[in-house]
């Protein structure tokens, strides 16, 4: 079965400017999917693909322990394809891999 979550999230800027950029999930759908996988190897990351706007791409979730969430990281390409800041809201679609 397939774990779909879409939601909206603001960009934002981890470590100063042009670092990494991320989205921070909602607390309920990290909560579900935390409950759902049981593998996640590197860091407690957890494999998805994502799909902004018309832009889709294959990353991970990383844990924030701080946040209590999952953050997702949003590429360079991607945010100049959809012509997206630090800042701005975006609408988001994640399937997460379950293996």
């Amino acid at each position: 079965m397939e774990a779909i979550y879409g939601f909206s999230g603001a960009l934002w800027e981890y470590g100063g400017e042009n670092t990494w950029t991320f989205i921070t999930l909602p607390t309920e759908h990290a909560d579900e999917i935390a409950d759902r996988v049981t593998r996640r190897p590197g860091f407690g990351s957890v494999r998805v693909h994502v799909r902004i706007g018309s832009t889709d791409w294959s990353t991970s979730l990383f844990p924030d322990k701080s946040l209590e969430s999952y953050v997702l990281p949003v590429k360079r390409s991607v945010r100049e394809r959809e012509h997206l800041s630090v800042g701005d809201v975006a609408e988001v679609k994640i399937r997460v891999i379950l293996d």
